[in-house]
């Protein structure tokens, strides 16, 4: 009723975020294919997510604004972290181009680094493209910092390196 009500007053509701297992295989090479010029296929994406040390989220989107639509189980993003001993690295975070700027991000990020904690990660790295500010800007609000530095490790989709910076945060 909440929902509805908030539909109607014209308030969007957040994206709600789920765990992810491989039969989300097709879906995630789908979006990840609309985010990066040289993406995974289905089958790399089951194979990940079938692994024990894999942890991984969904989102589907909140409603939109003035909207009757009540949201879904479409996903619209997703996040995959690959855990060794105590530490984890986000091997990728995905969001459709339609849900981007729409706190998917923050969403899945909100969801997945308690899940990590919870499973005794300590730290967490990632790398993410060092053109990509919209990402950096998103990972720093959740109190990533810079560690490191990759040249050329980033192909573009015009084909020329790029770097990549790395990032980490601990967890505890």
């Amino acid at each position: 009723m909440l929902r509805w009500l908030g539909n109607w007053l014209g308030k969007s509701t957040a994206p709600t975020v789920h765990r992810l297992g491989p039969q989300f295989g097709k879906v995630c090479a789908r979006i990840h294919a609309q985010s990066f010029p040289h993406p995974w296929s289905a089958e790399e994406f089951e194979a990940l997510l079938a692994g024990r040390d894999v942890i991984a989220h969904w989102a589907n989107p909140g409603a939109s604004l003035g909207s009757f639509w009540q949201p879904g189980r479409t996903p619209v993003g997703f996040i995959l972290s690959r855990r060794a001993a105590d530490q984890a690295e986000i091997l990728t975070l995905a969001v459709t181009p339609k849900a981007r700027q729409k706190g998917v991000g923050a969403a899945l990020l909100t969801t997945h680094l308690p899940t990590l904690a919870a499973a005794g990660v300590k730290s967490l790295f990632l790398e993410v493209e060092a053109g990509n500010t919209a990402a950096i800007r998103l990972y720093q609000n959740f109190g990533f910092r810079q560690v490191g530095e990759r040249k050329a490790y980033y192909r573009t989709a015009g084909g020329s390196p790029a770097t990549a910076l790395v990032l980490r945060r601990d967890l505890f």
